[in-house]
């Protein structure tokens, strides 16, 4: 917390408290500071809260962390009144111990768990990390309760601040209004760069010339995983190339965006593209992740020849669809649907797996199915899945075909 020594108090009871009756317990009215020092929860009161369920040993976590410390850091800086309270699920004391020392607020200590798990379930925590945040008692949002608060801190950082209705439906308007706007230009050029890099001479080609194209926009980094995709996208950008020299008026480009963390890593991974790229270190790299919202890679967008978002499930439809995809539009999706429903038609009901014990049934999104992770190539999936009723494996379709040691059952 900033000026830690403020926070403390000395001896005596802890007064009625905004938050007391969720963050004290028993004999505890305090909270630990990242020094180790005790924290009344009555000096919460007034701030606007964030309650952050978290834990050392998912990544996910550990990634997400590093934005919120960011976040809470500037805030801290300008003076806002906002106080973040660790909510731990790490499994040890040393883990906590060992996260905590990253983070700038207090907690709630690790042995008090059942504050903990009568905070979860309070507020139907489901997975982690997870931020909710609540309004202090004086804020005219006073029953409000932010429950997206992960998704509003990656989407828009320290401006969401005090993360208020009001001021999120601000932000969605002010998004709406860039969509509006957006072309390939405003999106790929700055004041100092009006070009992009490519392997070929000539080496800078102007952004204006992708005006008119389809152009997906590939967020990845050289030390990112899945790392099979990024050779499976040039196959799929390849054929695409070869389909669209026989049409008219089309063309199909990718501009990879970077997250890679130093630059020869970057002109490595580059190097094994066949398409152009934003330079390295670029600003408008973070600029493209924050409006896209980008919370993961690898990522890909898709980019109508207008410059305006067509998907932002570029990722997922070249591995369900691979360049049967191409154009990505709605309409070719409902038509790529029909013909996977006709597809499905031929496919035995159920199957063997090499590697799983149990039976697989053929399932749809109407009929049990739904969004998932194949276990045989570690994408997403949607539509048609084998599914083991018992312990919840799926695998693509293709997935299973591809392997000939499967053996369907009639």
């Amino acid at each position: 917390m900033k000026d830690e020594n403020q926070a403390l108090t000395n001896s005596g009871s802890c007064r009625s408290s905004r938050f007391s009756s969720l963050l004290a317990s028993g004999g505890r009215d305090y909270l630990l500071s990242p020094t180790g020092a005790q924290v009344k929860v009555s000096n919460l009161d007034g701030k606007v809260l964030g309650l952050y369920f978290s834990a050392n040993w998912y990544p996910p976590c550990r990634n997400f962390n590093q934005i919120l410390v960011r976040t809470y850091e500037k805030l801290q800086d300008n003076g806002s009144n906002f106080e973040v309270v660790y909510v731990s699920s790490d499994e040890d004391s040393d883990a906590f111990n060992e996260y905590r020392a990253s983070m700038p607020w207090p907690a709630i200590p690790f042995s008090d768990l059942e504050t903990k798990i009568a905070l979860n379930r309070k507020f139907g925590i489901e997975g982690i990390p997870c931020l909710i945040i609540l309004q202090p008692r004086e804020s005219k949002d006073e029953t409000a309760t932010l429950h997206e608060g992960v998704e509003v801190v990656y989407r828009y950082g320290v401006d969401a601040f005090p993360f208020t209705q009001e001021r999120l439906e601000q932000l969605k308007e002010e998004d709406r209004e860039k969509e509006e706007n957006q072309t390939l230009v405003t999106l790929l050029t700055n004041n100092y760069r009006d070009y992009l890099f490519a392997h070929s001479f000539p080496k800078q080609v102007p952004v204006v010339s992708l005006v008119g194209k389809t152009v997906g926009l590939y967020f990845s980094a050289k030390w990112c995983l899945p790392g099979m995709f990024t050779p499976k996208l040039i196959s799929v950008y390849s054929k695409i190339k070869r389909m669209v020299e026989m049409k008219e008026d089309e063309d199909f480009e990718i501009v990879f965006v970077s997250s890679d963390r130093d630059e020869d890593s970057f002109h490595s991974y580059f190097g094994s593209m066949p398409w152009l790229g934003l330079p390295y270190g670029d600003p408008m790299i973070k600029e493209l992740a924050k409006h896209f919202d980008v919370q993961g890679i690898p990522c890909l967008i898709i980019l109508a020849p207008n410059g305006k978002t067509i998907t932002k499930q570029g990722r997922n439809l070249i591995n369900l669809y691979r360049e049967n995809a191409y154009p990505f539009t709605e309409a070719r999706l409902e038509e790529l649907v029909k013909e996977m429903g006709e597809e499905a038609k031929k496919l035995p009901t159920s199957v063997r797996h090499v590697g799983h014990r149990h039976e697989l049934n053929l399932v749809s999104e109407g009929n049990g199915g739904g969004p998932f992770i194949c276990c045989e190539c570690n994408e997403q999936g949607s539509g048609w899945a084998y599914q083991c009723l018992e312990c919840g494996f799926e695998v693509h379709p293709k997935c299973v075909e591809m392997n000939n040691r499967n053996s369907p059952i009639n």
